[in-house]
């Protein structure tokens, strides 16, 4: 895949020399980990459709994932070719990682929220090649929307379906046999080439195709293991998302990178975490707030701990205080505030002997590698304690937007501007006051706000909306969506949620409140003011 406007030629020199880019691949860490723990568990991943669980040592997913990228090279994939799956947390998603790295291929991994709309941009803009789904996955089809797809998408060669027999059945992939010449970690791709295209929400109203490299990704997690104290003992449980930037760098790279091991839970609840967490004595986890709050207030009921958890890092939402307090006291573990984005993984984090001042009310420092700063709207760099905009650079400072180099936003001094507004201490931790980019995180996961309220504008009831966040105590965020009903129009929430399932939109970026108003506040230029939108939205989350 041609990379446009990306900066890795210049930062790539210096990254080198001060130690951080190690073009090394995650083939490499796979190699050293089948050479020298080859019948060691690598992935425990648990089917709650079926009630059954799958352990593969790192020999035998080194082994499937040969099989599988045979299969996709006799299917026509090979260097630079984008393979993209929609899966839950089911092994498979690894082992379609690995087999993509074999070929030099890029992994698109697609949130299983997605329907047709979000899908055809995606996958038309990726020029996809081939795409995997499950059969279905709480009660969806995903083989029926699938070939819906296929229809619209003339580059979409195959299809291939989790749990389906036949010939576009998954298993039959991993049929074909080991190639005669292993494939080795010279075969996948270069350190500075395109391994993952990642989809995120942004203020334009369409997905933005973040792509990675190995050192990029690499050079955040070997920083972030050394921080948390993370080795080849550590068990990794990840109940994220693994079509999430965070459950995939976290869930899928990082037990490979260490040598450990990786428990996979696919759809979540709190109390299969807890038996997960104590079944397999996993010390690691990860996810946004909902996850610490739910677990959390399940051990608190159920008496039944996790002793075996050393350290969860929440991250995707601001963790309140007193959330923070309340997990350190019953989960007995380290509770890790970080933030990050899909452009560059976790790029701050507290430290685990932080005191309490700075565990429960800041998101961390920086990781080795990357700096940050606070500017204002000219650009100058601000005092501490003064809220700004939040910029970034380093070396897990993602290489570039699939197709948009004009929203590469990388200034020439390699600056990523987060869009994001923070205040940082004399300490060097910072704080995330909000955001300057129209985005609400509901649990971790971007709504697109602008594609929202493009859909609904077209409603015929509706003359104007604007869509804002409302505070939410497990997820962080909802949408409420304030509009303007045309003259003798009416309108409500179920009839705005089925107007928006029609459109094929996921059930995750539907407001779940509706505001009507007769007007919407507007500056005297004729914008919308959101912000006293916010501040009227604020009430409702005090309920």
């Amino acid at each position: 895949m041609t990379v446009q406007g990306n900066d890795i030629a210049i930062r790539g020199p210096a990254m080198r020399a001060q130690g951080f880019w190690r073009d090394e691949t995650l083939l490499q860490h796979l190699a050293r980990a089948v050479a020298q723990s080859p019948d060691k568990t690598a992935i425990v991943a648990c089917r709650s459709d079926l009630g059954t669980e799958t352990r593969l040592s790192y020999r035998r997913i080194d082994d499937l994932s040969s099989r599988l990228a045979a299969a996709l090279r006799a299917h026509g994939i090979g260097r630079g070719d984008v393979v993209s799956f929609q899966l839950p947390n089911w092994w498979e998603f690894s082992i379609l990682h690995l087999a993509c790295l074999k070929l030099g291929a890029i992994s698109n991994p697609l949130m299983v929220i997605f329907r047709e709309r979000e899908l055809r941009f995606m996958l038309g803009l990726a020029e996809s090649k081939i795409l995997v789904v499950p059969e279905s996955f709480r009660g969806f089809d995903y083989a029926g929307m699938a070939a819906n797809l296929r229809e619209h998408l003339p580059k979409l060669a195959h299809v291939f379906v989790v749990g389906r027999d036949g010939p576009n059945g998954f298993a039959r992939l991993l049929e074909y046999p080991s190639p005669a010449t292993p494939f080795t970690p010279a075969d996948g791709p270069g350190p500075d080439e395109v391994i993952q295209l990642l989809y995120t929400s942004g203020t334009t109203g369409e997905p933005k195709g973040v792509m990675h490299s190995s050192n990029t990704m690499l050079s955040n997690l070997e920083y972030f293991a050394k921080r948390l104290g993370l080795g080849v003992d550590d068990v990794i449980h990840m109940p994220s998302p693994l079509a999430h930037q965070l459950g995939f760098m976290y869930g899928i790279v990082l037990p490979i990178m260490l040598g450990g091991t990786a428990i996979l839970q696919d759809i979540f609840s709190a109390p299969e975490m807890a038996r997960q967490i104590r079944d397999e004595g996993a010390t690691f986890t990860m996810g946004a707030t909902p996850f610490l709050n739910d677990l959390t207030e399940h051990i608190a009921a159920s008496g039944q701990g996790t002793p075996s958890l050393r350290v969860f890092v929440s991250a995707g939402a601001p963790i309140p205080r007193a959330l923070v307090a309340k997990a350190r006291q019953t989960l007995g573990a380290a509770i890790i505030s970080a933030w990050g984005m899909s452009e560059n993984g976790a790029v701050t984090t507290t430290k685990l002997d932080d005191g309490e001042e700075k565990a429960t009310t800041t998101d961390g420092c920086t990781l080795p590698g990357i700096e940050l700063r606070i500017v204002d709207a000219e650009g100058t760099v601000l005092p501490t304690g003064q809220d700004g905009q939040l910029q970034v650079r380093g070396c897990s400072n993602f290489i570039g937007y699939l197709k948009r180099p004009e929203l590469n936003p990388n200034d020439p001094d390699g600056w990523f501007d987060t869009g994001d507004l923070a205040r940082m201490d004399a300490d060097g931790y910072i704080r995330i006051a909000g955001r300057s980019k129209d985005i609400i995180i509901r649990g971790g996961e971007n709504i697109p706000v602008v594609e929202v309220e493009g859909l609904l504008f077209k409603h015929p009831a509706v003359a104007e909306v604007a869509i804002v966040g409302f505070p939410d105590t497990r997820l962080g965020e909802r949408a409420c969506a304030f509009v303007r009903l045309r003259e003798g129009a009416s309108l409500t929430l179920p009839e705005v949620t089925a107007y928006l399932e029609a459109q094929r939109m996921a059930r995750q970026y539907m407001p779940e409140r509706l505001e009507i108003v007769a007007e919407l506040p507007r500056t005297p230029s004729g914008k919308i003011q959101k912000f006293k939108l916010r501040e009227i939205a604020r009430a409702f989350g005090q309920g």
